[in-house]
């Protein structure tokens, strides 16, 4: 029986896209609420309306790890929504599994690596490291999509 293709469970390459995709969309939407963690009880809002609902005075101060976990998010979603999108496309070009496989789990893997090694301020070039592999991992997958069409 011939292997299902296209976006569907039963394609064995997408069922292990959506699960690593899956992983780091919601390893993003985490940061979020990791950034409140650290916003609120240090009061360091976005925004003078915010500080209105805690009753706090406008300030116009940074914190150092509100901003580190800022720049982490902020990081996730210039790499993670580029892979979802770009790794659907990949999907769709049939690769084997094996290596399918493997980069959807280095892109997962370095992610969330990423994440631990930038909240814990883990010395370069530990992050720039980590933060290669994910480009790199979108930037295969992108050169297999090219690669498979026509223009």
């Amino acid at each position: 029986m011939a292997a299902s293709t296209g976006l569907s469970l039963e394609n064995e390459v997408f069922s292990k896209f959506a699960f690593y995709a899956g992983v780091v969309l919601i390893k993003t939407v985490v940061m979020s609420l990791w950034t409140a963690r650290y916003r609120i009880p240090r009061k360091v809002f976005i925004t003078p309306e915010d500080y209105v609902l805690s009753n706090t005075p406008v300030s116009l101060s940074q914190d150092a790890d509100v901003e580190r976990v800022r720049r982490c998010h902020q990081n996730d979603l210039e790499n993670v929504l580029p892979f979802v999108l770009i790794g659907l496309l990949y999907v769709l070009t049939g690769p084997e599994l094996s290596t399918a496989l493997l980069v959807f789990r280095l892109f997962a893997g370095s992610r969330l690596l990423h994440t631990i090694v930038y909240l814990n301020a883990v010395p370069q070039p530990s992050r720039a490291l980590l933060f290669f592999v994910g480009i790199g991992v979108n930037i295969y997958m992108a050169v297999a999509v090219l690669r498979s069409t026509s223009f």
